[in-house]
């Protein structure tokens, strides 16, 4: 599914989607938040006023210090835990399959954009580490 047209207004120059939820509302609601998460950040979608206005939050991964998924049997939550402290960021009521793939693209998304050594991917490409063989004895 494609992101709104809105959406591709606000962003940058080399950012992408990656996966667009409209998340489930089971009472008939006429203003469905969505998120949108990107090659570079998470935007939380909240239309209002009859969908003429719309807000925005964003948070960049370097924001998020851990993602957990809170898996149900039909649906699941993501929560998120921002670095600033305060309330876990949740995303509720997500399809488990789209909530799957949100899950993987934060933690792949933690991993690089926060420092090397608070990740624990310090050399992710073993073939550049130092020889020892050549080291002065």
């Amino acid at each position: 599914m494609d992101a709104p047209d809105d959406i591709a207004k606000i962003l940058g120059p080399n950012e992408k989607v990656e996966l667009y939820i409209k998340q489930k509302i089971y009472h008939p609601q006429i203003n469905i938040n969505s998120v949108v998460f990107t090659n570079e950040r998470m935007i939380l979608r909240h239309p209002h006023a009859l969908g003429l206005k719309k807000d925005y939050t964003d948070y960049n991964y370097r924001d998020i210090a851990n993602v957990v998924l809170d898996k149900g049997v039909l649906r699941s939550t993501i929560k998120c835990t921002l670095r600033l402290g305060g309330e876990p960021l949740a995303l509720g009521d997500l399809p488990n399959s789209e909530a799957e793939k949100a899950y993987g693209i934060v933690r792949e998304n933690i991993g690089k954009f926060q420092a090397p050594f608070s990740t624990g991917y310090n050399n992710p490409n073993p073939s550049n580490a130092p020889d020892a063989s050549n080291a002065p004895k």
